[in-house]
């Protein structure tokens, strides 16, 4: 049952209105409906007040070691004077601090950097602008990737690409199909149909998308659009990705009959996507090996990939614990938050590493302990 809710009634209305639609359709709209949409409306999905955690939230030394990446890249790339680094989905702003803290105070980097925030929700930017006030000199907004006009950066994308609509597909007889949304009696119900586009159909043959009876996953369109907009926007560039995600060959494990898609709804996983959209998140695990393959597509070269703990310890982040609890013991008290960085999120999160440009790129010290682009 879904609850009844404004975005309820306007989604179902255009179903009433066009006939079903897919799945991708649907979490779009449920995600992304200006003003109403989980990301888009009144209500901070972040924290503990909200339904889920990320990185960022966990330690500001999540970002002081994202500085450090971030500070070698900048030498890579140069030392340009107006060197800009761009943040997709800032959340809080929690990233940005620590990047910033740890910059401008140990690295000593220069006054003319621009930190450029990636933000469409009128409510989270207000809140980024007075949670980053004495950052402000650094700060720059925009709604979109497009708009930022800059022709080198560093460009972090945390928890993005799981966020992005999924079509859903099921085998059913002797072939795929489908999942749209339709209206029964006022609820939204699923029926299958036939695969929306050729593409789909390209993507199960490349993946090797499991022949079984009932099988059901998901199939993430949206990144190959999101990675096109964010490398047409820059002449030179390093994108960290960081997110939850798997290989292709164990996302679309025969094991994984039901997929990954999950909602979140005060820090509790649910089954259920239908049930008050807008209120709730949808989200998918990342197939990283599709994310390399746009890449290389692109001609764009995939530096690296590794568990998001591995890069941590590479980058020295035990040094920064020992200095720090050196300097005030009383910052033991974010030990046990940052062993979920290396641990917990450290495990289930991994980071990819790729790079617009014609520069010989030396290993990169996120890299330095271990590199698993090879299982991709």
């Amino acid at each position: 049952m879904s609850k009844e809710n404004r975005l309820t009634g306007i989604i179902r209305d255009i179903i009433r209105s066009k006939g079903p639609i897919t799945f991708a359709e649907f979490m779009d709209m449920a995600l992304y409906w200006p003003g109403l949409g989980y990301y888009t409306g009144q209500r901070v999905p972040f924290g503990p007040e909200g339904d889920f955690y990320t990185s960022g939230h966990l330690s500001p030394v999540f970002g002081w070691m994202l500085a450090l990446q971030i500070d070698e890249m900048r030498a890579v790339l140069g030392n340009p004077e107006e060197f800009c680094i761009v943040e997709i989905g800032p959340g809080r702003g929690f990233i940005a601090e620590g990047v910033l803290e740890y910059g401008l105070e140990h690295l000593r980097w220069p006054g003319d950097i621009k930190y450029i925030m990636i933000e469409r929700n009128p409510v989270l930017l207000s809140q980024q602008r007075e949670y980053l006030r004495r950052f402000q000199d650094y700060l720059l907004w925009y709604r979109s990737i497009e708009e930022t006009e800059v022709d080198r950066a560093v460009v972090i994308a945390n928890e993005v690409f799981d966020a992005l609509p999924v079509h859903l597909v099921q085998y059913k007889g002797d072939r795929f199909h489908e999942v749209y949304v339709g209206v029964e009696g006022g609820e939204f119900h699923e029926e299958l149909g036939p695969l929306s586009s050729p593409e789909i159909i390209e993507y199960i043959n490349k993946y090797n998308i499991p022949h079984i009876e009932g099988y059901r996953t998901e199939i993430s369109h949206g990144s190959r659009e999101l990675l096109e907009r964010i490398f047409s926007s820059f002449n030179e560039v390093f994108l960290i990705i960081i997110d939850y995600g798997w290989t292709s060959h164990e996302y679309y494990d025969e094991e994984r009959m039901e997929g990954t898609l999950l909602c979140y709804k005060g820090h509790t996983a649910t089954d259920n996507p239908y049930e008050a959209p807008g209120e709730q998140d949808i989200t998918a695990h990342v197939n990283f090996s599709y994310l390399k393959d746009i890449a290389e597509e692109m001609g764009v070269r995939n530096i690296g990939f590794v568990q998001q703990g591995t890069f941590l310890v590479s980058l020295g982040i035990d040094r920064i614990m020992s200095e720090e609890i050196e300097k005030n013991p009383a910052f033991m008290r974010e030990v046990h938050k940052i062993k979920g960085l290396i641990l917990g999120m450290g495990e289930t999160h991994k980071v990819l590493i790729q790079y617009k440009g014609d520069r010989d790129i030396p290993l990169l010290k996120g890299l330095s302990l271990r590199n698993r682009l090879y299982r991709l």
